[in-house]
């Protein structure tokens, strides 16, 4: 008998749901419309049947069971978001939930973030459930299980899919892993001769070249500057370091003063690489960091063309600022 019921509903199988209208005043929703549809781990099929109906969809729960019962695909439901338009048959439905083709939104972190940015557009992301509101930076990184590491430039910039309800932890620990996979594998190709000791220090690194480049071809250039003088001893006399160091006080003008404000992050008062990154580089900046461009060059200024100019002496460096920073000629010099 049942056989028989399903035999006669086979054009229902792919005729179009259709959504129920709200109440007797309103006309029935477009076929534009959506339905979410939440299945969660362990549902029976029975129960997605009438989970479907209970989101608003048009259709007998009876019938819609039954065909995930005889059509052999029923165990297949995967759990998970999903949603569900009014043109979509019930055969479309089941082999949407038996592919597991989740409803999905992105976000994407872009290269040169800190990580207060990074929360920021986790607020910002659509139906993402956030769990980290009002929690420290060091309690987060406790919840990824890294409860002693700085967050900053932990997380690799890339673009991230997440199922509508997921939580930040989620793609916060997705970008995580992601920047440790990356790490590890450039790391793996560091030269005999690298005077970073560490993954960390490459890092740090790494998140200076970012901040630093303005074309993507000076990268290994600005790299070996900071190479050249981590070699010698000499600071590395970064800016973005000061600003990083500066925090919330920094009102978008770097001073003379804040140049000669000491913070751990200053690298004119102080020498060597900073503690901890100051933001999240990319793949092509780890590259840099870990095989900077065969040069002699000391110091660099932005050509205000996005390129930089790089100097081997200090005269040479000084000529650079008054051509490309004070606008001053220097025929003659």
């Amino acid at each position: 008998m049942l056989m028989g019921i399903l035999a006669a509903s086979s054009a229902w199988l792919h005729m179009p749901m259709g959504f129920k209208p709200i109440d007797r005043q309103e006309s029935a929703p477009s076929s534009a419309q959506v339905l979410d549809l939440a299945i969660d781990a362990g549902t029976s099929p029975k129960a997605v049947a009438h989970a479907i109906v209970n989101a608003g969809a048009d259709v007998s729960p009876q019938l819609m069971w039954l065909w995930f019962r005889f059509s052999g695909q029923a165990r297949g439901i995967k759990a998970g978001n999903y949603e569900v338009t009014a043109d979509m048959s019930p055969h479309m439905v089941l082999g949407m939930l038996t592919r597991g083709e989740q409803s999905l939104r992105y976000i994407t972190l872009v290269e040169g973030w800190t990580f207060k940015q990074f929360r920021q557009a986790l607020l910002k992301a659509d139906l993402m459930k956030i769990t980290t509101q009002g929690m420290s930076d060091q309690a987060i990184m406790a919840q990824l299980g890294r409860p002693d590491w700085h967050p900053e430039g932990r997380f690799y910039p890339d673009t991230y899919s997440y199922a509508k309800g997921a939580t930040d932890v989620t793609v916060m620990k997705r970008a995580m892993l992601a920047m440790e996979r990356q790490l590890g594998q450039v790391w793996a190709q560091k030269p005999s001769q690298l005077l970073l000791r560490n993954p960390d220090e490459l890092l740090t690194l790494a998140s200076i070249v970012e901040k630093e480049t303005g074309k993507a071809s000076d990268r290994p250039l600005i790299s070996a500057v900071f190479h050249n003088r981590l070699r010698i001893g000499m600071r590395l006399q970064t800016d973005p370091t000061v600003i990083y160091g500066l925090g919330e006080a920094f009102d978008g003008n770097l001073r003379r003063v804040d140049l000669r404000n000491d913070t751990p992050y200053n690298t004119y008062t102080r020498g060597g690489l900073p503690p901890t990154p100051i933001a999240m580089p990319g793949k092509p900046a780890l590259l840099a960091a870990i095989q900077p461009s065969l040069s002699n060059a000391l110091y660099f200024v932005a050509k205000g063309d996005g390129s930089s100019h790089f100097s081997e002496s200090l005269d040479e460096h000084n000529q650079a600022v008054n051509k490309y920073q004070r606008g001053l000629s220097t025929r003659g010099q």
